[in-house]
């Protein structure tokens, strides 16, 4: 009796030790990640100093218009944006009446920096005497943005002051112009598009789990995450190892707040299993992380070679997005693995206070079986199997029908000054220069060619249909007048297109493309670049990578999905129902934005970021799924295992879907026409991937296929013989 007495006295002493040394790791943990957050925190106000806006800058090497750009800085006397200033009056604009306008802009300094690096060219009075325009190269030295903010304050005083009369209106529009509009636009993604997605994801939180401390340990789960992947894109993005622009940004923060909360879903999830299971909490910590790091590896693991599989991109842009994006979902398995399991080990079964859970009898409970019954996913699960051919052909009849409306998606691209929603100086500016200029004014289409081959070149553009003139770039820099000299550089000299037509319009595109044929068949070396040209190779680009990406994607998941399911036939079948569901989602998506938005069109990276977005974290939710059912089915037999896993996941994933389809949602706060339309995508999709393909779908198919499913895994396949199936626990974040 002694000898027994000591040996429990040691026993809880060994215990007590062991639950102390774990909470100073687990302290310890929340140390490491504060610090992370305290780093990050402020990167957040860095981030835009290392942002890239240069459109050019995301085309490969090899494209005409960034090889164009090349020549045209050996021509250019300096790197200045041409920024061009429209002044409109109905009453009639005399240009005289512009010196104080002019003096203005020429003495306007940022931080005792002068805004311009040369000449004011101007101001050029329009045919019908109603207008003004002046061309304004801003310096590469200063901000951008800030130097377009100080040509419109220039052009506010002007107006204050009353010197062009009553009514008259001022615009900065140009290249300048735009990108100072982009600039804006993501301006707010640091907050605003944050507080948004994280709001929506603590109302969802505390609507599933009823607690205080859950969704605010999950929150700070999810931001410390997001801390860690800014640093690291920062420091990246700081020594040029990658580019980052504002759409890159808004979709980094958004992916990791959604992803980082699904993994802590599904290991809170589980916890909550292990605490109804009578284990106490470090035990339960354990239980949880082994159960759910497979899945969630396996989920991750998907997203990260989906996502980097855009470095195979020939755009930039799309190329960085990789890289950055799956920067994130590491640090979101790692804080989902590390932090939060530290909070639960710490706060217990407080963590689901005030609706904490009880331990469940060792026989089940009495009443097991009808909380069972009363359960929505244990009901539908049986009613799934119950009803499981007419459930999966009807389901698929449906998402077929909404793919009919892929055909309708016009993903060709979409014009410069479209890209902007709402109010934009710049393209209200653009608009008046259409109505008195030629429209291209300001934005020239620059022309590339030997000089053996200028005068025939010149002819030919001259005459070409949508060019209001075309002149040849002089040694002072001005167009070449009679008895002066072209500027000729290594042989080659410069010819400057005015188009007819707005630079970022379908017909200035057609004219460019005519151009390029002309100027090629003249000189095969010739190059045919500018804003047009840009925008041109641009959604070339992305054309290509489409092509090439998608089943690049599809091959990356197919295999991953093979080597955790250890079955051919299982991953197949998820892959193909998640395209279906992307195609149901891009269909439904373009009738939303043609009917309903009236969107011009969409970029043609939108479809492939949709793509790889949607079946990346729409095989998830499978993963989840069907790794359950893997685990189930050892013990219940085919149907049993794979209804239970139903019953079980049900309510979790659908909280994980929720969940990241209302950070993807967030992105409608940003007035940019890609982000809204991609937020609606991956938002709509995913929520029908959720409700739809995973709860409908693949449970029906998988019941239809019985032991098939797990096909060749003669384990799985040969249907193991069912244990006495446990009831279906009450768990009230199911």
């Amino acid at each position: 009796m002694v000898d027994q007495g000591q040996h429990g006295r040691r026993a809880r002493a060994s215990g007590a030790t062991a639950a102390v040394a774990r909470s100073v790791l687990a302290v310890l943990a929340v140390a490491v990640w504060l610090g992370v957050m305290a780093i990050g925190g402020p990167t957040f106000g860095k981030i835009g100093d290392v942002q890239n806006t240069d459109r050019t800058a995301f085309l490969p090497a090899s494209a005409e218009a960034t090889q164009a750009v090349e020549w045209q800085e050996r021509f250019a006397d300096s790197d200045s944006v041409p920024a061009i200033l429209i002044v409109e009056s109905q009453e009639g604009v005399d240009p005289s009446t512009a010196a104080d306008l002019v003096r203005d802009l020429e003495r306007a300094e940022i931080a005792g920096a002068s805004v311009l690096s040369g000449d004011i060219v101007g101001p050029l009075p329009s045919e019908d005497g109603l207008a003004l325009q002046l061309v304004v190269p801003l310096s590469p030295d200063v901000d951008l943005a800030s130097g377009v903010d100080s040509l419109r304050a220039a052009g506010e005083q002007a107006l204050e002051r009353g010197d062009f009369g009553a009514g008259a209106e001022i615009f900065v529009t140009g290249p300048a112009g735009f990108s100072a509009d982009l600039v804006e636009a993501f301006g707010g993604i640091d907050g605003i598009l944050l507080a948004v997605a994280l709001a929506a994801v603590l109302v969802i939180l505390l609507i599933v789990y009823r607690s205080v401390l859950l969704p605010v340990a999950v929150l700070s789960t999810a931001v410390a995450a997001l801390c860690a992947a800014i640093v690291v894109v920062y420091e990246l993005a700081r020594v040029d190892v990658i580019r980052i622009d504002g759409q890159s940004q808004g979709i980094l923060s958004i992916l990791v707040i959604g992803a980082a909360t699904d993994y802590c879903l599904l290991v809170v999830a589980r916890f909550r299993e292990a605490l109804t299971g009578g284990l106490d909490r470090w035990a339960a910590v354990r239980q949880a992380w082994r159960k759910s790091i497979e899945p969630i590896l396996a989920s991750a693991g998907t997203v990260i070679v989906g996502l980097l599989c855009l470095l195979f991109s020939d755009l930039n842009s799309n190329k960085a997005l990789g890289p950055i994006a799956a920067s994130g979902i590491v640090f979101s398995v790692l804080a989902a693995m590390t932090l939060l399991p530290a909070f639960l080990g710490l706060f217990g079964r407080a963590a689901f206070w005030p609706v904490m859970p009880r331990v469940r009898a060792a026989d089940g409970g009495a009443a097991a079986p009808e909380r069972e019954g009363r359960q929505l996913w244990a009901v539908l699960a049986r009613w799934v199997r119950r009803r499981q051919r007419p459930v999966w052909i009807i389901t698929a009849l449906v998402l077929a029908v909404g793919c009919l409306g892929v055909t309708q998606l016009q993903a060709s691209g979409v014009p410069e000054s479209t890209l902007v929603l709402g109010e934009s100086d710049a393209r209200n500016g653009q608009e008046a220069m259409g109505r008195h200029f030629d429209a291209g004014a300001g934005s020239p289409t620059q022309i590339y060619v030997a000089e053996s081959a200028a005068a025939e070149v010149l002819r030919g553009v001259e005459d070409t249909d949508g060019v209001a003139s075309a002149s040849v770039t002089a040694a002072d820099g001005g167009p070449v007048r009679p008895g002066a000299e072209p500027r000729v550089v290594e042989g080659r000299v410069q010819i400057n297109a005015t188009l007819e037509h707005p630079a970022d319009s379908e017909r200035a595109e057609e004219t460019v493309i005519e151009l390029r044929t002309l100027v090629h068949g003249l000189d095969e070396q010739g190059l045919v670049g500018g804003p047009t040209a840009t925008a041109l190779d641009q959604q070339a680009t992305a054309q290509a990578d489409v092509q090439k990406i998608i089943p690049l994607v599809f091959i990356a998941i197919l295999l991953i999905l093979m080597l955790l399911l250890r079955s051919i036939v299982a991953p197949v079948l998820l892959v193909l129902t998640t395209i279906l569901s992307y195609g149901t989602a891009m269909g439904v998506a373009a009738l939303v934005f043609n009917e309903i938005l009236g969107f011009p069109g969409a970029d043609p990276t939108v479809p492939l970021f949709g793509f790889v977005f949607l079946v990346a974290l729409g095989v998830d939710y499978n993963i989840f799924l069907m790794s359950r059912a893997r685990e189930e089915v050892l013990t219940r037999g085919v149907h049993d295992g794979l209804t239970h896993a139903l019953a079980v996941t049900g309510g979790v994933i659908t909280s994980a879907g929720v969940v990241l389809a209302a950070t993807f949602a967030a992105l409608a706060v940003v007035p940019i026409m890609f982000m809204v339309q991609l937020g609606f995508i991956v938002a709509f999709g995913v929520l029908l991937d959720t409700l739809v393909v995973r709860t409908l779908l693949v449970p029906a198919l998988g019941h239809e296929l019985g032991k098939w499913l797990w096909w060749p895994s003669r384990r799985m396949a040969s249907g193991a013989t069912p244990a006495p199936a446990p009831a279906v626990s009450e768990n009230r974040t199911l």
